[in-house]
This record gives C-alpha cells, structure tokens and sequence, in this order.
C-alpha cells in the first residue's frame, strides 16, 4: 500500500511540474511573519494578522469590526505602509478614520457601489501588488448578496497573497471566505457604557433620554480559525490555533481610544 501512494503521489507531483510548486505542501502551516492589529488583546488572541495570507474578520452591525480595522490602518499606516481599502459600499469615514490616527495620505480608497465592482477592484489592487495591506470591507453589504460571492473568488484572493509581504483582511456580517482564510475572528457586540448628567443615576432611559451620553461599548472577540505559526524577529515561532477563545476590549466614544476589559472563555 504505501508502494502504491508514492507510486501515485511521484506521477502525480511529474504531472503537475512547473505549475504547481509541491502540491502536498500544506501552504497554511508554514511560519508567516505577523504585525500588530494596534489592539493588544486581539494581538494575544490571535497573534497578530499574517503576512501572504488572507483574515476574515464578521460580526453583525456595531460588533467592533471598524474599531478593529481603524486601529489596523493606524498602526500600518505609522510605519509609513502603502494601504488600500475597498470600500464595498462606500461607507468610509476618512474624518472618523483620521481621529482614529490613521495617515491618510498612505491610504487609497477605493469606492464601490456593488459586489461586482468590489471583487474586481480587489483583483487589480492584489494583481498590481506594492500594497502592505489591503482590506476588502463587505460589512454593509446585505448577507444574501455576499453567500452567492463564488467560492473560486476567494481562494484566488488567497493565492494572489501567498508568498508576499501583503496583508489581506475581508470584513463581512457573516462568514463566508472561512473556508480559505488562515485567520477566522467573529466579533460580537457586548451591552454599551452610558454617563448621565442627572444627580442621581435613575435608571429611567426613556423619560430623561437627552441627559445620558454614550461612553463606549466592548467588544469581544473570539479566534475561529488560525491555521498559521507566527515568526518573531528572534527566530522564535509559536502556534496560534486554539479556536475557542475569546478577548473583550472595551471601545470609548472617542475613536481611536481602546482599553482592556477582561478575558474570558467563549461561550460553549
């Protein structure tokens, strides 16, 4: 029997020579180089986001999914690193995003209108390369239009990035790209921080609505999938694919401004 496999795995690597470079290679596992998020939770839970691969990031509206991707443009852009975003459904705040201290002058921003103008302008950014990041930000596209995204598109979103210094991050309300991403995160929503103006904090919202202000929300994320191993500068790797956890960061009503809450398991 394992005549026969090396038998059949030699004719089928002689088959595919020069134009697939080893194809039993399990490309996710190789050690990838890693940049911070900007958030040091979410650096913890998931070790960073990974070079040459793709991210998926999802969650409903209000979940922390622009909190995170905000805080990601800031750090890259502050290393002086060419950045693209795709704007889906041009929904872009480059005012919010400049409070949040992204350089906007290290972004472009590329404003669609559909689906099908979204996936082909990913292409030409992925195809024409020079971009440290890119990120393809589907969020307030309705769910049932991005289910019938082709399956084809994302895998070659994911090859295109492979094997090169670009970090691709696709932001969506629900996950469809998990199935080719080597970074899975769902972001969830957690009950939001109110002040009031009122000499005693009476909890009665609705009769004294213009007295309470919103101070921020937290945000909990939790690791669905890391297929990948993190390379430090030191040559030090570690394994980041304990799917299951969950960190919560707290969001104040000043973009850009994040704080730790707690850690906690997710929910079985």
């Amino acid at each position: 029997m394992a005549v026969n496999l090396a038998t059949l795995r030699s004719k089928v690597e002689l088959a595919l020579a020069g134009r697939v470079v080893a194809p039993f290679t399990y490309r996710d596992r190789h050690a990838v180089e890693t940049v911070s998020t900007g958030i040091a939770e979410i650096d913890s839970l998931a070790g960073g986001l990974p070079r040459g691969a793709l991210t998926e990031i999802f969650g409903p509206a209000c979940s922390g999914r622009t909190s995170l991707l905000l805080s990601a443009l800031a750090a890259r852009t502050a290393h002086a690193e060419a950045c693209a975003l795709i704007d889906g459904c041009d929904a872009f705040d480059p005012h919010s995003a400049e409070a949040a201290g992204v350089e906007l002058k290290q972004l472009l921003w590329v404003r669609c209108r559909s689906i099908d103008q979204t996936l082909r302008a990913t292409d030409l950014l992925l195809q024409g390369g020079g971009f440290g990041f890119i990120a393809l930000d589907l969020s307030d596209m309705r769910a049932e239009v991005l289910r019938h995204v082709p399956l084809d598109a994302w895998f070659r979103f994911r090859r295109a990035v492979e094997d090169t210094p670009t970090i691709l991050v696709v932001l969506e309300p629900e996950s469809n790209a998990k199935t080719c991403a080597s970074l899975v995160l769902r972001m969830e929503a957690e009950p939001a921080r109110w002040s009031t103006t009122l000499e005693t904090r009476a909890p009665d919202f609705f009769r004294y609505p213009s007295s309470w202000l919103l101070e921020g929300f937290g945000v909990r994320a939790e690791l669905l999938r890391s297929h990948m191993q993190s390379s430090a500068p030191n040559g030090f790797k570690k394994h980041f694919d304990s799917a299951g956890r969950s960190e919560t960061f707290e969001t104040n009503a000043m973009p850009g401004f994040l704080s730790v809450a707690r850690i906690e398991p997710a929910p079985k």
